[in-house]
């Protein structure tokens, strides 16, 4: 059993215990996390940087590594069920208590960031009827916006249990439009159209280039499969936490992929590149008319809105389990009698709210925003995917539960690579910025340490640190030239 539930500090005494969520409810947070904001902004997306067949590909490689990326977490959670928190806790199992802390402040960050994408593309959708709120970067999209962020910190604060309720019938809800959405387009694709959509070398260079400018898009979109795991310590079942990650995963892929592909068969890719976000909305007006816009609009808010509240749960819980470990300071371990973590959601809504100011100052604000959440999340993917191949390998040595078998171990691989390439993919531009976000979180670390009166870091340790400084360095200069923008 985890610190995590036996380690009650006094402002929690007494509390009762965490809300055990059933696997249909960790399941539907796996969903719920997944459909959001991404999948409504597809088709431009996708537009800009590839036709049919790239996307194809682009979707196979995405699926196939993802895929390996829900196996892992399936193994994991039966191989090493004493980690809580999923990404962040075997970081830190596999790899040591300072790289575990950069896959929890990592994972939390691109948590944060994420939920900004939400809430520009909410005032986006609004936008197109309301001028004054533009593409969701204004200054009074971004107070309204501020306005939604704390509004739901008051909702999950009144109770986790609550709140997952609340997501459940939310994610029902959400998955309906996106459906007649594909549904739709496809009853009114032309196949003259598609075909003149299939290549794109002229409009958007190599084959591989194109797939390698999707690959970010498929990671924001698939960003939740790891949702249950990181919720584990309120599993009613141990075994309900890798089932409903495959779940989830095969609940949503093939919808993520068809609205891409189907999208191609109503409009040109060089129109569907420059519609305003949500892409799906302008794609399902010019097939069918104003009231398909009006429809998938409605379907966004819905969706959006349970994304975040699913998203934020997630991040104030990673950041709670690592308190409770040592490896954030004590008083983000802190919760309510109704097993709130109040401060650690209270850090989540404050980040939140700095990165929404910053988007203003970017020429797009929604793909900033969803590309810097993919490269934030990648590093806590590709150390969870390399401890599974190290359990794999030693498993005695790792106090694995069970026998590990060779098809884990092939996930393993598949998903680290999978990982690695997807950093290549991401380019030079998000690694520097993440490096910034990444490097000042330290003084988190340094302050759990000095609470428990240890060595603040050992030699391995520093040069961790020292590449990070380096990496941050290196990304204020790449910005402040102009080599680098946001």
């Amino acid at each position: 059993m985890s610190n995590a539930d036996t380690g009650q500090d006094a402002a929690t005494a007494g509390a009762p215990p965490a809300a055990k969520l059933t696997l249909v409810t960790l399941t539907a947070m796996v969903v719920g996390s997944m459909v959001g904001a991404g999948v409504f902004s597809l088709p431009r997306r996708f537009a800009q940087e590839t036709g049919v067949a790239g996307a194809l590909i682009a979707w196979a490689i995405a699926g196939v590594g993802m895929l390996m990326l829900a196996f892992v977490f399936q193994t994991l959670a039966v191989r090493r069920p004493d980690l809580d928190a999923g990404v962040y806790a075997y970081a830190k199992a596999g790899f040591g208590e300072y790289l575990g802390f950069f896959s929890a402040f990592g994972y939390w960050a691109s948590a944060c960031v994420g939920n900004v994408t939400y809430w520009v593309l909410i005032m986006s959708t609004i936008g197109a009827i309301a001028p004054a709120l533009g593409d969701g970067d204004t200054a009074l999209s971004i107070v309204l916006s501020s306005a939604g962020l704390w509004a739901f910190f008051l909702l999950i604060r009144r109770g986790v249990k609550e709140a997952a309720a609340i997501n459940r019938i939310v994610t029902v809800a959400k998955v309906v439009p996106i459906i007649v959405f594909v549904i739709l387009a496809l009853f009114y694709l032309d196949p003259s159209v598609f075909a003149d959509n299939w290549g794109g070398a002229d409009y958007a260079g190599s084959l591989f280039n194109q797939v390698r400018g999707t690959m970010l898009a498929t990671v924001f979109v698939f960003l939740g499969v790891e949702g249950a795991s990181v919720y584990s310590r309120h599993a009613k079942r141990r075994e309900d936490v890798g089932r409903a990650t495959i779940l989830g995963f095969l609940s949503v892929f093939a919808v993520f992929a068809s609205v891409t592909i189907v999208s191609y068969g109503i409009l040109p890719m060089s129109e569907i590149a420059e519609l305003r976000q949500p892409s799906m909305a302008g794609v399902l007006e010019a097939a069918v008319g104003t009231w398909g816009k009006v429809f998938v609009s409605v379907g966004l808010i819905i969706s959006v809105l349970g994304a975040y509240l699913a998203w934020t749960l997630m991040a104030a819980e990673v950041l709670f389990v690592a308190a409770k470990d040592d490896d954030m300071p004590r008083f983000l371990g802190r919760s309510s009698g109704d097993d709130v973590p109040v401060p650690a959601l209270l850090m989540t809504t404050a980040l939140s709210q700095i990165v929404l100011v910053v988007t203003a100052f970017s020429d797009d604000a929604f793909n900033f925003a969803l590309d810097l959440t993919s490269a934030l999340s990648l590093i806590p993917f590709l150390l969870a995917a390399a401890f599974a191949v190290k359990i794999a390998l030693r498993p005695v040595r790792e106090n694995v539960t069970g026998e590990s078998t060779r098809r884990e171990l092939a996930f393993g691989v598949l998903a680290t690579v999978y990982t690695a390439f997807l950093l290549f993919a991401a380019g030079l531009k998000f690694v520097l910025v993440s490096f910034i976000v990444y490097a000042p979180a330290t003084f988190l670390f340094v302050k759990a340490r000095r609470e428990q009166g240890r060595r603040l870091f050992s030699p391995r340790e520093l040069v961790i640190l020292v590449v990070s400084i380096a990496g941050a360095v290196m990304g204020i200069v790449a910005l402040a030239a102009g080599w680098i923008s946001l």
